[in-house]
């Protein structure tokens, strides 16, 4: 073949390339099943539907018709790591597909996203460094918080709290979005001493930045779970993640990983979530997900 053949060649791998991540891929969500042994022995499952990362706009029908749809899982309990909007006007709708879902126990904190609208960004500089903090029109956080606590459900935004399902009484630390320094690293020790009498310390948050993921183990969290990454969004078959707009390894981009600091051990739980920024609108090697984790009892 000639050097024409192959341009042509490599123009129509990347025609397909964008036809399926941006017309198809980003559109078939899925959900991913998993087992973490943490609870204590004895104890009964607990079933976690762990969501984050929707960015819904307002015309997103199929994704929030997704959404709604999880509210017919056999779940114990929602972990929600934020950045549940994508637009300005998405408050209404984001509160109306989660309303199933806002049925259940569930505990959240907020992602940048939360706090404001998207912007148009260079996609290119995900490579060279994390993006940069949130600059986009201040959105009506307000309204988002008071309909998940109306709800019932925890804020964990540099808070604790506690749950007992299914028998188990779960403790929760949290932070505020790390990918903005809102996150209070300093006081996790001061939450999880709150919630000595706990079988298990569960720790969320937004962006996984070790910084993060370091101080919730020693905090005593067993389990973490963390959104952020998209799982790369845009990935290389076969290799998998170019960035995690953090500093967590490409390799950890989504799915469940091992960790030790010191002493101390902990299991990472990172969802590859539902969206997209607006103005990047593709998903390629990376499915849009939620995942259902199974807590079970160790052995």
């Amino acid at each position: 073949m000639n050097a024409i053949g192959w341009l042509w060649l490599l123009l129509a791998l990347a025609a397909a390339a964008a036809i399926w991540g941006i017309g198809i891929e980003r559109f078939l969500f899925v959900i991913r099943r998993e087992s973490i042994k943490a609870l204590p022995k004895g104890s009964a499952p607990i079933k976690v539907l762990h969501i984050g990362d929707i960015h819904l706009a307002p015309w997103q029908k199929r994704k929030a018709k997704f959404v709604h749809s999880l509210g017919a899982l056999d779940i114990d309990l929602v972990v929600n790591t934020g950045d549940n909007l994508g637009h300005k006007n998405a408050i209404g709708p984001a509160l109306t597909s989660l309303a199933p879902l806002l049925e259940k126990p569930g505990v959240f904190v907020n992602g940048s996203n939360d706090y404001y609208a998207p912007v148009l960004r260079n996609p290119l500089a995900y490579l060279r460094k994390p993006s940069e903090r949130g600059d986009g029109e201040q959105l009506d956080t307000a309204r988002l918080v008071g309909g998940f606590r109306s709800a019932g459900w925890l804020n964990l935004n540099n808070r604790d709290g506690q749950i007992v399902i299914n028998g188990t009484a779960l403790g929760f630390i949290g932070v505020d979005d790390a990918h903005d320094d809102l996150d209070d690293i300093s006081g996790l020790k001061a939450q999880s001493s709150r919630l000595a009498g706990c079988s298990v310390i569960i720790g969320v948050t937004h962006a996984p930045y070790l910084r993060v993921l370091e101080a919730m183990t020693n905090a005593s969290a067993s389990v973490i779970f963390a959104g952020h990454t998209h799982g790369g969004q845009v990935c290389v078959p076969g290799y998998g993640a170019l960035t995690t707009n953090c500093d967590l390894p490409t390799k950890n981009a989504k799915g469940v990983s091992e960790w030790t600091f010191g002493s101390r051990k902990m299991i990472l739980n990172v969802v590859a979530g539902l969206g997209h920024s607006i103005f990047a609108p593709v998903r390629f090697a990376c499915r849009p997900e939620v995942r259902l984790i199974t807590l079970e009892a160790k052995d």
